[in-house]
């Protein structure tokens, strides 16, 4: 009797189409779609909806997930940033007192726009519901500078 080492397995074909040629076929597969507005991380970023109106702008954020004492609004510098944050923990004991399952999670995201320094924090009114943070922002009235007096007197 002859011992043959065992090479491949059930089928020859399951080898050579393993999963990494799976892996490497779908990343190629994803390279022909269009590229998302955001590029790998959009999935992070805060979508965003913007609509200009007679008095000033209507902002709409998407934050699923998210509840209102995790969103936090900061006018500085002429810019307003989002800043989202959000943990919780996942305990599951048995009735022994035991964890069955215990998980946490963390996230975060931010976003800032510039909207000119002439808006006050007083300025924005901000209202959240169902995910949606939305902002009105007032159209700043741009401060035109005094035209300086170009003229000679003549005497």
């Amino acid at each position: 009797m002859m011992m043959v080492p065992y090479m491949f397995n059930d089928d020859l074909m399951d080898d050579l189409f393993n999963d990494n040629w799976e892996r490497d076929f779908d990343r190629a597969m994803q390279t022909m779609q269009p590229r998302s507005m955001f590029g790998k991380r959009s999935a992070n970023v805060m979508k965003t909806d913007v609509r200009e109106t007679k008095d000033g702008y209507d902002v709409f954020v998407d934050l699923p997930g998210f509840k209102k004492e995790d969103v936090k609004l900061d006018l500085q510098n002429g810019y307003l940033t989002i800043t989202a944050n959000r943990s919780e923990n996942l305990d599951e004991k048995d009735n022994e007192g035991r964890y069955i399952r215990h998980e946490r999670c963390t996230g975060s995201c931010a976003r800032s726009f510039y909207v000119g320094e002439e808006l006050k924090p007083t300025d924005v009114a901000a209202k959240f519901e169902n995910g949606i943070l939305e902002l009105k922002l007032p159209k700043a009235e741009k401060q035109l500078p005094e035209k300086p007096n170009t003229l000679i007197e003549i005497q």
